[in-house]
């Protein structure tokens, strides 16, 4: 699937949430702090405490999860939010089917 036959809908939907859901939550302070003075930009080193990361996922599946339910139980609201995390994302690429 390439990105001319993406679901526009789906890819509006997917973006907010990750948005909202990831890039706005705990991840945003890692990558707000200091930079390693021992590793700094190498790859292949792990920047992310499996801790932080426990943190990350589970604020992520806790919006999801809200977020879901809030599609089916007020869907003005989810569509307003899905709105705003549209805005937040405007840069973004599309998504790619995988």
């Amino acid at each position: 699937m390439n990105n001319k036959n993406i679901d526009k809908v789906l890819a509006r939907e997917a973006k907010a949430i990750v948005v909202l859901a990831f890039r706005n939550g705990p991840i945003e302070n890692l990558h707000a702090g200091k930079r390693c003075p021992t590793c700094g930009e190498r790859v292949g080193y792990s920047r992310i405490t499996d801790a932080e990361m426990k943190e990350i996922m589970k604020n992520a599946v806790d919006h999801v999860y809200k977020f879901s339910l809030m599609k089916k139980a007020d869907p003005v609201r989810y569509e307003a939010l899905v709105k705003y995390g549209n805005e937040l994302a405007r840069q973004w690429d599309e998504p790619v089917a995988r």
